[in-house]
């Protein structure tokens, strides 16, 4: 059904009748609107039919020329199919059958479990596993972790993050890397967790990475969005929000990198609680942002660089989000993702596109990256890991290990950078 990850550069085609004959499951779909007309028809239909936007995150930042991938539920695939049609709409199916994904990926990590004992790295873990694996991680590895609670999330759960980094009496520079910001991206706290097991288990044989432990701190928070991770395990895979609940209508969370006290609620955000980029009643609304933020304004003189992890795309994004403009240590930032991006590519020849947020992805705001560098952070990116579409935020479980693999190499480059001097202005 699906093909080799390399295959994601596909072409789009016309929409014709044959398209339509396909047993009506729910799917992902791939469009590319190329006028004005055809943006307004888009936007025209969703305000009818409600679609799960995969890329962009929003109708609102759907433009002539972008590519566009959309969950299509399987009781609306006929209307939307006849509304691209009359529109003349280029689509592909990317996904025919997204239930039937779901499953097999689900056997295959069964399959994994019942053959180790130890845990494993190349599947994905649920919450209660992964805060699991931090307390025990915590007990046997002391001398290089340290677990602590940053406070509570909206359904009380706790907000823990890992210092990893040899102790020291005196104050050391810190990265601070977060994962999940997004529910549904289960890559990211795979890669989180797989950056914490590389770092302990390549200290004494990797002296680059011994190095690092000892002159850094890196503040490590597997899992930012802790309800609505738990509640993509349990309810719906394809959550993106928090799970706050709104008092004026039934819709539940908040899109936690939109609810952020830099340019809150401009472009690429929403103010209705039931869309997906929702960002949020008021800046930091949600107690899983406040917390970070306050533990971010509260370490900034040591903290110098903020890497969080997302997908997909296959980009490193760095500020702004919410401008098109040029930050003014660019050089220095540009320097570091072009080096971390050739890393990457050396490992596996994946290859990444790197530059500002708006220019390469769309404008957001509200954005944790941008909060970042405007609180004094010189090093902000944003990871999109894999892939470009093909697999979506189902990627296998078979590409746990190069993603991870790859990203390491790209923060470890990252991270060397902010050894030297890279100010703000």
């Amino acid at each position: 059904m699906l093909g080799n990850v390399t295959k994601v550069d596909m072409c789009l085609v016309s929409a014709t009748a044959a398209t339509l004959t396909s047993e009506i499951k729910d799917q992902v779909i791939r469009l590319l609107p190329k006028t004005e007309q055809q943006v307004d028809a888009l936007k025209s239909f969703h305000e009818l039919v409600k679609v799960d936007f995969w890329q962009p995150s929003s109708i609102l930042s759907v433009k002539p020329g972008v590519l566009v991938d959309i969950h299509v539920p399987r009781n609306w695939s006929e209307k939307i199919f006849q509304s691209l049609l009359q529109a003349g709409i280029d689509f592909k199916i990317l996904v025919p059958d997204l239930q039937g994904l779901i499953e097999m990926q689900s056997a295959s990590r069964a399959r994994i479990r019942r053959s180790t004992h130890l845990y494993s790295y190349e599947v994905y873990h649920s919450l209660e596993e992964i805060q699991s694996w931090m307390h025990h991680m915590n007990r046997s590895h002391s001398q290089l972790l340290y677990l602590f609670s940053i406070g509570k999330s909206f359904e009380g759960r706790s907000l823990f993050v890992l210092q990893l980094g040899k102790r020291s009496k005196q104050l050391k520079k810190a990265v601070w890397i977060d994962c999940g910001i997004h529910a549904r991206e289960w890559i990211g706290p795979a890669f989180c967790q797989w950056f914490v097991k590389e770092a302990l288990q390549t200290y004494h044989s990797d002296p680059s990475m011994r190095r690092l432990l000892k002159q850094l701190y890196f503040y490590i928070m597997p899992v930012f969005n802790v309800d609505g991770y738990h509640y993509s395990w349990t309810t719906d895979r394809f959550w993106r929000k928090t799970r706050s609940n709104s008092t004026n209508f039934n819709c539940y969370g908040v899109d936690a990198n939109r609810n952020w006290k830099v340019k809150w609620s401009g472009e690429g955000a929403s103010l209705h609680p039931c869309a997906d980029t929702y960002c949020g009643p008021v800046p930091e609304s949600e107690p899983e942002v406040k917390a970070v933020a306050r533990f971010l304004h509260k370490h900034k003189k040591q903290i110098k660089a903020y890497i969080s992890f997302h997908a997909y795309s296959q980009m490193l994004l760095y500020p702004y989000s919410y401008k098109d403009a040029i930050i003014p240590n660019f050089k220095c930032v540009e320097s570091a993702a072009f080096k971390a991006v050739n890393a990457l590519y050396s490992v596996y020849g994946i290859k990444y596109r790197h530059g500002p947020a708006s220019s390469i992805l769309y404008v957001t705001s509200g954005s944790s990256m941008d909060w970042a560098y405007k609180h004094g952070i010189p090093y902000a990116f944003a990871f999109e890991l894999r892939d470009t579409g093909y697999y979506g935020f189902l990627l296998p479980e078979s590409l746990i290990k190069p993603t991870c693999t790859e990203t390491t190499l790209a923060v470890k480059n990252i991270t060397n950078h902010i050894l030297k001097k890279c100010p703000l202005r």
